[in-house]
């Protein structure tokens, strides 16, 4: 398992991230424990959970599965989704931040985080009070590195500028939907992340399952899936020839002789932007056979085989400004040299 600085920051976790949505929604207790076990015995050493997974039934399961061994995880939660009725059991306030926190903390048995993400979007929370809210716990101890889910590029620069001006800890990972049949962070989210140096952390790289190897091009619902469950499984954020990717993909892994999830998974690993790809499963058996996409390669023609095919095109302004470099370049009329004279 090969681990990676996120972003500009000294934190060093896993390429390959395990999510524990599935626990308490298709995993009791014990297969919980059985699958961070066989995390730790691939070598992974991060986990990732939020408080509104299983209305906190996850962050309650990761506890107890890490009791023991807190010092060997890097443990990251979110915030944001309602954890109650009141009005104030959800958003980004910095009422509901500091409850959330300890909440998290007391689930989880531990006295910090390594990571704490904002969840979603809030438009009803100032930038600054939630900001000011995660340097304060930062502060405290209570959480070592911060984050964001979901942020539009213009919000996250946003955000950042905010933190920079006034001193207060900036964001050190970002979190975005990736994979192959969905790639819309290429076009401005991925080079602000790499302008501002954060790690990028992409959930659902397999695509609910899509690319994991139970679908035929064509197909979207296949039965004992999430497609069928109706969770989890984003047909409407996919490329519009998800299919050729799909056959693509299903080609490769034939050729390679490995499974198309974990060639899908190698793949997102590989881009040159991310820091680690968030792996769920039902049990440890099916969590054991994705790991192997760690701590091996796509040949090159492979790699590039499955970027030109899921490549998707530039929207207006950056289609329309690509060429201009080009443009100058080609404007360029140096003088021409003759030879010495005398």
């Amino acid at each position: 398992m090969e681990y990676r600085r996120l972003g500009r920051a000294g934190l060093k976790v896993s390429e390959i991230c395990l999510g524990t949505m599935t626990f308490g929604n298709g995993a009791d207790e014990a297969e919980a424990r059985r699958m961070v076990d066989t995390a730790f015995a691939a070598g992974v050493n991060f986990f990732d959970t939020a408080n509104a997974y299983v209305g906190g039934v996850s962050e309650t399961m990761l506890g107890k599965a890490l009791k023991g061994r807190r010092s060997d995880a890097v443990v990251a939660s979110k915030v944001f989704n309602p954890m109650g009725g009141r009005p104030n059991d959800s958003g980004m306030s910095r009422l509901h931040i500091v409850q959330a926190v300890e909440d998290s903390l007391r689930r989880l048995q531990t006295d910090y985080l390594d990571l704490y993400y904002i969840h979603h979007v809030d438009h009803q929370t100032p930038l600054d009070e939630m900001l000011r809210a995660f340097d304060d716990l930062v502060r405290q101890g209570k959480v070592l590195y911060t984050g964001c889910s979901n942020y539009e590029a213009w919000r996250l620069m946003k955000a950042l500028s905010i933190s920079e001006l006034r001193g207060w800890t900036r964001f050190a990972a970002y979190q975005p939907q990736y994979s192959l049949v969905v790639r819309d962070i290429d076009e401005e989210i991925v080079p602000a992340c790499q302008t501002e140096g954060l790690g990028v952390v992409a959930w659902s790289p397999l695509a609910g399952g899509y690319l994991a190897g139970k679908y035929l091009p064509g197909s979207l619902k296949v039965q004992g899936t999430r497609s069928a469950e109706g969770w989890g499984f984003p047909t409407r954020f996919f490329a519009p020839n998800h299919s050729d990717i799909l056959q693509t993909l299903l080609d490769v892994a034939k050729e390679l002789g490995r499974r198309p999830a974990e060639v899908a998974l190698r793949w997102g690993i590989e881009q040159p932007f991310m820091t680690s790809v968030i792996v769920g499963a039902r049990n440890a058996q099916q969590l054991g056979e994705t790991l192997e996409a760690g701590s091996w390669r796509l040949p090159a023609d492979a790699l590039e085989r499955l970027n030109t095919i899921s490549r998707q095109p530039y929207r207006y302004p950056r289609a329309f400004e690509e060429p201009m470099v080009e443009r100058r370049n080609a404007a360029i009329k140096m003088p021409k040299t003759g030879g010495a004279t005398t």
